[in-house]
């Protein structure tokens, strides 16, 4: 999928690259924002994936559509990609998170949008472990066929109202999920998608896991 069918065609919608940087660091991104978002939604990709997944941008364009800004980045630059440990380096990825959020904050326009996390597989429990440390900045965390259990025990001092998503058939990772679900301190909720596996191939399998985010969100971003 190219960059230019990352646009969307609703001109109400600023669809831009944008790069994230930091000292060495430069992460590439997709942000995409309308004028009266109350919130902002940054992704967290799992392992062996990128800005360009396109279940996740997916699920972005209809947060776009819902009214939700949303930010889709790379959590490592290509040399650090090379290097297969920094994939599953939780810290690390968390820290890019962070420094994602830091950046969403310092931009006009954008630094009073309420602040969610969309983490996928890896990704879930990178988010958890940046909201953990970013309380008063993440108002909400949605997790798809994530692994929280990465985040350690990071997962208790979460206090973001979390949305744990995962498939009927992904029978690991939904024991996973049901542990971390415990875990977490505050409101929380596991949602199964019947008969999904790991990657909600299944017919209507990721139509659900777009629902369920987009009502999480509406809640904690829009409703507040």
């Amino acid at each position: 999928m190219s960059d230019e069918q990352h646009r969307r065609l609703d001109t109400n919608v600023s669809s831009r690259e944008v790069t994230i940087t930091a000292d060495d660091v430069r992460l590439p991104g997709f942000l995409d924002v309308s004028e009266n978002d109350p919130g902002i939604v940054i992704f967290a990709h799992g392992s062996g994936s990128s800005r360009m997944s396109p279940r996740n941008r997916t699920v972005a364009r209809a947060l776009n559509q819902a009214g939700m800004a949303t930010l889709l980045f790379d959590l490592l630059m290509s040399e650090e990609e090379a290097d297969r440990a920094n994939v599953f380096d939780i810290p690390l990825l968390a820290e890019r998170l962070e420094l994602a959020t830091e950046w969403v904050q310092a931009q006009p326009g954008l630094e009073l949008l309420r602040i969610g996390y969309f983490g996928a597989s890896t990704g879930a429990g990178a988010a958890l472990m940046a909201a953990s440390e970013l309380s008063d900045a993440v108002q909400a965390v949605v997790s798809r066929g994530g692994r929280p259990d990465l985040a350690g025990r990071t997962l208790t001092l979460v206090r973001a109202p979390t949305l744990l998503i995962v498939g009927g058939a992904d029978t690991q990772v939904l024991a996973l999920n049901s542990q971390a679900y415990d875990a977490l301190p505050g409101v929380r909720r596991l949602s199964v998608v019947p008969n999904a596996t790991h990657l909600f191939e299944e017919p209507g399998a990721m139509e659900s896991v777009t629902r369920l985010a987009i009502e999480w969100f509406s809640k904690y971003l829009m409703d507040g």
